[in-house]
Parts: C-alpha cells; structure tokens; sequence
C-alpha cells in the first residue's frame, strides 16, 4: 500500500478519522507516529515513553501498517498481545485498507498438544478431583477449536495442575515424527506467522527465539524488516531470563512419567525400564524436600554446600546415569524410547551446568514451588549481547511504554539495553490529573513489613472504599498481604471481592467491569497491561513502594556487582526499577479524559524518606493529601 505520513494519517479527515468513531487526533500521538516512522525508515532505534492516554498503540501500529515492510510487534504478555491483535489491529488495518496477512503467535506452552492429551487416560492417578474435571474441560473444548489456545478454555485456572500434562515442551514434542504433525496447533500458528507481513508475539516468546537462535537449532519468530517493542520496560528482566539457563526439578519428573510411558508402550519386557523411571521420579521429589518446606527464592550457591542438599543432588545425578545407561539398551525399539533418551542427555548436561556455580558475571539461584525446585543461571546484564542484536544492519527498532524514565532520564533504560546510540522522546499524558485524580497517603501507617499488616489496612480503608462509587483495585506487594486484605475486605464491605488466582484473568477482569462496584484484589500480575475505563475503577490502593525483596537473588547479586564497580547500587538498580514499577501500577487509575478517581498508597516512606521524592516527580501532577476524609469528600464528588 501506499506510504503514509503521520501527519495525513491522523488528520482531522484522514483515514482514522474517517473510519474509527469519535476519533480525535492527539499533538503527542502524531509527533510519536513521526518519529516512529522515522525510525522504520532511517534505522536508528527510538525509545519512547508515552505518558498513559497518548494513545501509543495507534501511534506505532498506523505507521507499521503505512509501509509495506515485515513487522514483528513484541508486547509485555499475552493479555496485551490478544488485546493488540484482536481489537486494535482488526480497526486500524480496516481504517486503512490493509491487505496483507497478520498473524498471533505464542510460545508452545499456549496450545493444546493433541499428541498428549490422547495419551492420558480418564483416570490419571496424579490428578485431584479438580485436575480431572479440568482434564475434561479441555477435551470438550478441542472439537470447538481452530487455534488450541488453551486461553480460550471456559473455566480452566490459570495454574491448573493439567496444564503440562495437555501441553508440549521442547524436550517431549516428537516433532516431524509425531503422528499428528500436520494438525498440530503450535505448527499451523508457526506457519501462519512465517508467511504474515505482520506478527503479534510476547516478550517472552521474541526472547526465547533468540536463545534458540543462539544454539543455531531454527528460529520460532519469522526475519523482520522492524520490531516494535511494547510495554519495554519489562525487557531487561525478560532477557535476563532467556539469555541464562533454567531448568526445573519438574522436568525429571515429567521424564520420569513418559519413560514409564515408553516402557508400557515400547518395551514391556524391559522391567529396569519401570525401575529407572521409579527412582528418577523419587529422587527429584527428594531434591525439593532436602531445601526444606519454604517456598520462594534463594541463592543457590550456598544450598549446594549444605550436606543433605549435596546428597540429594547427588542421588539425583546417579539415577539418571542409571536411567542413561538402562535406555541405551533399549535405543531402536521405539520413537518415545527415543525421544526420552535424548531429552535424558539434555537434562544431564543442563544439570551439570546449573550446579558449576563457579563462572563470573552470573546470579545462581532457586525457586522454590510447593511441589518442585528450579535453577537458575542468570546473566547480571544483557546490555552486551543486546547491543549486538541492535548492531545488525538493515533492521529498525522502536521500544515504548508508558514508563521507561525516571524522572526525565532514560540512561537507566538505555544502560540496561545495551542502546548506546539511539533517539529518545518522552511524551507526557494528556489527562488533567489536577482536576481528574487525588493521590493520599495517609497517616498512621504500620511498618512496611509488619506481621498482619494487612488485615490493618483493610481495616483502616474499608470505609474508603465502601464510598467510592465505582470500583476499586487494591494491588499487593505480596501474596500473604493480598489474602489477608481479601479476607477482612468479604467480611466487611458489602459488595463483590475477587481475587486474582481465583479464576483466569481475563474473566475476572470482565467480571470486575460487569458488576462496577467490585474490588479486586490482586497482586503484580495487575500492576501493569490492565485497561479499566469509566466508574468500573475509581480508586487504586497501592500497599507499598514496589522495591524487590532484598533477599532476592537476582538483586542481591547486581548490588553486589555495583559494589565492586564502586556504584551505588541502591540508586543504580533498586531505585529505578521500584519507580517504574509503581508508575505503572499508578497507570492503572487514570485511562481517559472523563475518568476520574483516587490513588492511596499506604507507604509512609513516600513522604518520610529523601528518596520519595523521586517517586513523586516520577508520578503524574496529582493534588496529595494525607487525610482519608479529604479524600471521602472528593469520591462524593464521583457520584
């Protein structure tokens, strides 16, 4: 199709005008289209933060549609990824006569694998009463469905305990070899992609295409012309993730499970087979019980020194050397004999890798899960491998989100990234927060860490909430805080209380808009990518200033990497990201020009610490007050 300026396109009577109702050109929207095209065209990158209301989606996805380039767009998760490519694409390629193919594309664990799910049977003997009746769920959704998006299932729990037994990993798909290869969801959604002009990923899905990459084993995400990367605040740690190594005690498990499989299937004779799998199941599940019955994260290294970890870890090394040389008796008497071989050796070296906790420029971590223990090799900074992504020729890229400065500095973003050369352009929001919003916090506030905290601040904002006159988010730091609030919240204040985990998020979410006087609960999952218009949400209570828990492993190794850089690693790596995170949560309230409503975080540090001002130069011009009654008389303003 023809090119485009920005200037025609979102002119008073040009082609968004003309097609999309109410439409009303922004000044910041088409000075970020502009540039965005700019950079399509000139191929130095843009970093872009575009303050909430700017309308940046229609601001890069117009001038992506206006040239007839190959596009990859990246968003922050798979919410905001269906979000783009089932409501915002479908109006701007209507409103400008776009021709070419546009394509979704998850990462594997999103689609059901028909391979899988024929092998369970009605009764399978890990499966709660829940797990079954999930199991069900999912084979009445399967004759309905074109795509196998497991998203699209009516009531499955987003951590339902079915999920990896109905879906594929890396290590069990059979591939070309699988008998239903040419139906397979995952390799339709892959071809569909390959041959679109423009493809709608996730973060998590651009990353792990690169790691693949980096072996030289194929690719996942087609060659692009561009890549426009939203909510790109979220990068650093999502390539953190991928460019390092993980590997999780429920992958032992799993192979345990399928070389029971195999051995009913492909070698009933071979009694070791059953053996082998019975001791690899065993010893994983010991390795999670030697670190204990505490659940969340940890540094690694000294784990591995404590005795009955070491024992555990060894005892898991030898049965799989058993499992090892028990299959290579069986190897060409069946393709999943096979295919557990293979997955056994990767295991293995990836195992061996995870537990050298030697190499520099790493963090050695675990999480600990109720049931399983994963390892984590992460590097301290992808700026290095980044910039070399960034220096391939020909190729251009856009990164925004409504938070990626701290204060008017974008040096933390750009250090982070590896971007040494690039523009950059921040815009602010185009909403009146002095007439649209309140921000308080109030007095009398416990200790930012103190046991039932809270109950206490349920009950001190139960009469707050009861007088707002829409609906309410109160976004959580913590599960434990989150339960508690949810708790005291259902048995004192009169209206529907959800909380997140209860059921998928998207379901809540219209829920949570349906009923409009609601509060939900939640935790970080709902601190960004949440798009709440109108009386639905007229009050956002933040719990405390989002800084990651200083025992985290990840932090703890980047701030001791500061000190020997001689930095400070407060203000290098706690501050920034605490600040970008609480601005998105604070993103949350305000989404349009008729919004109005009231911001309460319940962090005295806000106002009691130097560093709190820079949380509130980081934050939208809102009027504060630290008295509850100033902010009941604004809601009564609300009605």
């Amino acid at each position: 199709m023809e090119n485009l300026n920005s200037s025609t396109l979102f002119a008073e009577n040009g082609p968004l005008a003309r097609a999309i109702d109410g439409f009303v050109p922004r000044a910041a929207q088409v000075d970020m289209a502009a540039a965005v095209g700019q950079a399509l065209e000139d191929k130095i990158p843009l970093v872009v933060e575009a303050g909430t209301g700017t309308g940046k989606t229609y601001a890069y996805l117009a001038p992506v549609l206006a040239t007839d380039k190959k596009v990859v767009l990246s968003t922050g998760s798979r919410n905001l990824q269906e979000q783009l490519f089932h409501r915002d694409l479908p109006t701007l390629i209507k409103a400008l006569d776009y021709h070419f193919p546009v394509a979704l594309l998850k990462g594997r664990a999103n689609y059901v694998c028909i391979e899988r799910l024929g092998l369970l049977s009605d009764a399978v003997p890990q499966l709660s009463a829940e797990g079954l009746a999930d199991l069900q769920k999912v084979r009445r959704f399967l004759p309905l469905t074109s795509t196998g998006d497991i998203g699209d299932i009516p009531g499955l729990p987003e951590r339902s305990e079915i999920l990896p037994l109905v879906t594929s990993t890396n290590d069990n798909c059979l591939g070309r070899d699988c008998p239903h290869y040419q139906d397979c969801y995952l390799v339709k959604a892959r071809s569909r992609a390959m041959e679109a002009q423009v493809v709608v990923v996730n973060h998590h899905l651009f990353f792990a295409d690169m790691a693949v990459r980096d072996t030289g084993f194929g690719q996942l995400i087609p060659d692009a012309d561009a890549y426009i990367l939203d909510e790109a605040h979220q990068l650093p740690e999502i390539a953190g993730q991928y460019f390092g190594q993980s590997q999780s005690s429920r992958l032992f498990v799993d192979l345990a499970r399928d070389l029971r499989l195999a051995y009913k299937i492909e070698a009933k004779d071979m009694a070791q087979l059953g053996k082998a799998a019975d001791q690899l199941e065993r010893c994983a599940l010991d390795l999670r019980l030697a670190f204990g019955g505490e659940t969340g994260r940890g540094q690694l290294r000294p784990m591995l020194a404590r005795t009955e970890v070491a024992a555990a870890l060894e005892r898991l090394k030898e049965s799989l050397d058993f499992s090892y040389e028990v299959l290579k008796l069986c190897m060409g008497r069946g393709e999943q004999l096979s295919q557990c071989f293979e997955r056994l050796i990767s295991v293995k070296a990836a195992l061996e890798s995870l537990t050298r906790v030697e190499d520099k420029g790493y963090s050695y971590w675990y999480d600990a899960h109720r049931q399983h223990i994963s390892f984590h090799k992460t590097p301290l900074s992808v700026a290095d491998r980044f910039a070399a992504e960034l220096a391939k020729d020909e190729v251009s890229w856009v990164f925004t989100s409504a938070t990626l400065a701290v204060g008017e500095s974008f040096a933390h973003f750009c250090a982070d990234m590896g971007l040494s050369r690039c523009r950059t352009l921040q815009l602010d929001s185009p909403f009146d927060y002095s007439r649209q919003s309140r921000l308080c916090v109030p007095r009398y506030l416990p200790e930012t860490n103190g046991a039932g905290r809270g109950r206490f601040l349920a009950d001190t904002l139960v009469d707050t909430l009861a007088a707002v006159p829409g609906g309410s988010f109160f976004l959580c730091t913590s599960y434990q805080v989150m339960k508690e609030v949810a708790e005291v919240l259902r048995a004192r204040l009169q209206r529907t209380v959800l909380m997140q985990g209860e059921d998928n998020k998207v379901r809540l979410l219209e829920q949570f808009s349906q009923d409009g006087r609601a509060v939900l609960v939640a935790t970080s999952s709902f601190w960004e990518g949440i798009d709440v218009r109108g009386n639905a949400l007229q009050c956002v209570v933040i719990d405390k200033l989002p800084f990651s828990a200083p025992d985290d492993p990840l932090l703890s190794a980047r701030l001791e990497d500061c000190r020997h850089r001689g930095e400070d690693g407060f203000a290098r790596v706690q501050l920034p990201k605490a600040i970008i995170t609480l601005k998105q949560g604070v993103g949350r309230l305000i989404r349009d020009v008729t919004d109005r409503g009231v911001l309460v975080i319940t962090d005295s540090r806000l106002v009691n610490r130097a560093y709190g001002a820079d949380f509130i130069n980081s934050l939208p011009p809102m009027p504060r007050t630290r008295s509850l009654t100033t902010v009941a008389e604004f809601l009564s303003t609300l009605e």
